[in-house]
């Protein structure tokens, strides 16, 4: 049993920092508009480095760019998915990592979302899990639809990354309350590697800290979607109550990151919460090497108060030209 006990495994924390491809990125010409006057259009692409405890070296510079929350549907169309795919694919990650719902209410939207997804293109793969909206309108059709695009669907289960001779494991589990089996998708891992997990609801996050697991991309919240003036989200708006709602965070020696996700449920729209794709790149952390500590300072955020840790500076691309749209500096 892999206990996630503070003292025992020492894991990292997380620097957002300057999107470096800036330059490249902007030479592409890739924009992203939509057609429908409910929707700006607008993606975050949110570069985060991540260390790690004994991340292999093979694996330092890793790159996985996190989609999640798609929600194809009338309100979001086959285009806009198409245009996921064209961001992803210029970015070239060297993993892409699907954390589920991605079709809401109508069995008809698996095979087109699936077929568009076919499309992506990474190194070292296309990993899934399935959401509670995947559970609830099909989660063996959409699993099986997935795994005939080559996309590999982990259910309770885990795959070795390899490189160099050295190991990444990438655990995935099912939907909080649809069956997440933790134990099930860590069985077998060896002892001292660091593991990525995809788990679509961070309310399993205790779960899986207890469990020693190093890094969770997480979605599900949507970050709140609607934020409003003064009211904030549906989660509130003070630090405590939007913890592990959205962004970075971590719990004793696991970290999480939850992306606010792509597409929308009940309301058709967003409001100061764009939709957003975490570009992380991991890098390994040795014991002798001195970690930013925890830090009390808040900042803002599309407006939302949010905790880092340490020293923080970050840069939000837009997707239509890879503009910053958000800066800031604590020491």
């Amino acid at each position: 049993m892999r206990h996630a006990l503070a003292n025992r495994r020492r894991r990292s924390e997380i620097e957002p920092f300057h999107f470096g491809l800036e330059a490249d990125l902007g030479r592409t010409g890739l924009a992203f508009e939509a057609p429908a006057a409910d929707w700006d259009g607008r993606i975050d692409v949110t570069d985060q480095r991540i260390w790690l405890n004994g991340l292999p070296e093979a694996f330092r510079g890793f790159r996985i760019l996190q989609i999640s929350d798609i929600h194809h549907s009338r309100f979001f169309p086959l285009d806009r998915v198409a245009r996921l795919v064209e961001i992803s694919n210029r970015l070239q990650p060297d993993l892409v990592a699907l954390t589920g719902d991605f079709v809401t209410y109508s069995r008809a939207s698996i095979e087109p979302v699936a077929e568009m997804l076919g499309a992506l293109e990474a190194r070292a793969g296309v990993v899934a899990v399935l959401g509670n909206h995947d559970f609830r309108v099909g989660a063996a059709t959409i699993e099986r639809a997935l795994r005939r695009r080559g996309i590999e669907v982990l259910r309770n289960r885990h795959i070795l990354l390899r490189k160099g001779g050295e190991i990444l494991p990438v655990a995935g589990v099912d939907d909080y309350r649809y069956g997440a089996d933790p134990e099930r998708a860590l069985r077998g891992i060896p002892d001292g590697l660091p593991t990525m997990l995809l788990a679509h609801n961070p309310r399993l996050l205790e779960r899986l800290a207890w469990h020693g697991v190093s890094l969770v991309l997480s979605g599900h919240t949507h970050g709140g979607q609607v934020n409003l003036p003064l009211l904030g989200t549906i989660y509130g708006r003070s630090p405590e109550r939007l913890r592990f709602k959205m962004g970075w965070d971590r719990l004793g020696g696991t970290q999480i990151y939850v992306s606010r996700g792509i597409g929308t449920i009940v309301l058709p729209w967003r409001l100061r919460c764009p939709a957003e794709m975490p570009w992380l790149e991991l890098l390994p952390h040795h014991d002798n090497e001195l970690l930013p500590q925890r830090d009390q300072a808040l900042l803002p955020q599309h407006d939302l108060e949010r905790r880092f840790a340490g020293r923080f500076q970050a840069e939000i691309f837009q997707a239509g030209g890879y503009r910053p749209v958000l800066k800031a500096t604590t020491h």
